[in-house]
């Protein structure tokens, strides 16, 4: 599995829909998986959704509830449940002719069942080779339906009052932000920072991440139903990590910003040591916005589901080292961390096996960087540029620094300062991590779910 689609929250319940290879544990001919859940922390799968057809592999896209039936694809007195997805054709790709185009797919039983439209693609190429990824929502100011596509190097943004009819809007980002990859996965949110709308467009991009590879990076500003602007000309990264990628947020979900993402990386995807099955997404975020020094920045904590279920968890307050490894131990390596630091001093914390892994984090107030260092946390063979040390800036400025970390077996998410600074990581270890060692003057609480 890798990115995650159609996110959309409906009649009380998440789904999560996914690119998805049934037939093999590398990438391959895409299709739509599903998962569902009413608290964002238990899971169920559920049959495939969509499956390649004539007009190609089905790659990522959008859902939507279109509650008035402005697509005219549910019968009179219901309302649709509708993906806006893009049709790749691999048989023109190498020869680098448009081949990737946004169809529909409609649902009337809460989306167990899908049917394709007949009319597809509803919206072709302009010429473009990449020209992929719908993200679709409703303009209540405009009252139409607004889509972001990736467009190889800018997104470009479109309009239409039925889902079917599509006009150009406008373009974004040629020249602007991370360019050292293709552009994928525009999302474009609508949060609020001191009682104003502000826009947030997320934007990933396959390459020339800050820890190398794909990585998820995020413009500020204004959106006016036409035009977005950006509010600021530096590169802003959602993760400072090597493994959130692709990341994009559930519709219809009113006052909340709820986001995941996938958890890997394009320089190693397809080597990472897992069997039968490869591919995971990250804890479930809610995006935010923060003022600090006088601008509007990202945040991703947990979301607030999440945190519950942890707090619903027993709760280990740790006294000596050995009490902390034991309750590690106790944990089967699923588990959260809350630490306490002094922002003014160095710290670190140390997770290791019997096998003599080591997964280390530390914060340095000289740099105001958190690192992780997966260095020498396991396997890591399969890629040169696995084994590293993840470093990520410090934004906020309080004297104390708040950090959880999360674990469960290969996943690692380390959150400081209410989501401010992230770093999103896997690994590989030879065995559960079952000792834990603090230097310097940190305070370690473990809970378990």
């Amino acid at each position: 599995m890798n990115d995650p689609n159609g996110l959309v929250f409906y009649e009380g319940v998440y789904h999560l829909f996914f690119q998805y290879h049934p037939h093999s544990s590398v990438w391959g001919p895409m299709h739509w998986g599903h998962a569902t859940s009413r608290d964002l922390v238990h899971w169920q799968e559920h049959a495939l959704a969509l499956a390649p057809d004539e007009l190609g592999m089905i790659f990522s896209g959008s859902v939507v509830f279109d509650a008035h039936n402005t697509s005219g694809l549910a019968p009179q007195g219901q309302a649709p449940l509708v993906a806006i997805f893009t049709h790749s054709q691999p048989s023109t790709e190498a020869l680098g002719s448009p081949h990737q185009h946004q169809s529909l797919a409609w649902s009337l039983d809460a989306g167990a069942t899908w049917q394709k439209y007949q009319g597809n693609p509803v919206l072709q190429s302009p010429g473009l080779k990449d020209f992929r990824d719908p993200k679709v929502f409703w303009h209540a100011t405009t009252a139409r339906w607004v889509m972001s596509v990736a467009c190889g190097d800018h997104i470009a943004f479109y309009a239409s009052e039925d889902l079917k009819n599509w006009s150009m809007l406008s373009r974004f980002g040629q020249a602007m932000g991370a360019q050292g990859g293709v552009w994928e996965c525009p999302d474009l949110v609508a949060l609020t920072l001191h009682g104003r709308e502000r826009w947030v467009l997320l934007v990933s991009v396959t390459s020339g991440g800050p820890q190398g590879g794909s990585a998820t990076q995020y413009f500020v500003g204004d959106f006016d139903g036409r035009t977005f602007t950006a509010e600021h000309a530096d590169v802003r990264w959602l993760d400072w990590g090597p493994d959130n990628y692709a990341g994009v947020t559930w519709s219809n979900t009113p006052g909340r910003c709820l986001f995941i993402g996938w958890m890997s990386n394009w320089l190693y995807a397809a080597k990472l040591p897992t069997a039968p099955w490869r591919g995971a997404m990250t804890l479930p975020r809610e995006l935010q916005l923060r003022e600090m020094d006088g601008h509007a920045w990202l945040c991703t904590p947990v979301a607030a589901e999440i945190e519950s279920a942890f707090q619903s968890g027993s709760v280990i307050q740790i006294q000596t080292s050995h009490d902390l490894s034991q309750a590690l131990a106790n944990s089967q390596g699923r588990c959260r961390l809350t630490l306490t630091a002094d922002a003014a001093t160095s710290w670190a914390l140390q997770l290791s096996n019997a096998q003599g892994d080591i997964w280390r984090l530390h914060y340095k107030p000289e740099t105001r960087q958190f690192g992780v260092d997966r260095t020498m946390a396991g396997q890591s063979d399969f890629h040169p540029e696995f084994a590293a040390c993840h470093l990520a800036p410090r934004f906020a400025h309080s004297s104390v620094i708040h950090l959880q970390v999360y674990l469960d077996a290969c996943l690692m998410e380390t959150i400081a300062d209410d989501g401010l600074s992230a770093i999103t990581s896997l690994s590989f270890p030879s065995s559960t991590w079952t000792g834990i060692e603090r230097e310097g003057n940190v305070d370690v609480s473990l809970q378990t779910l």
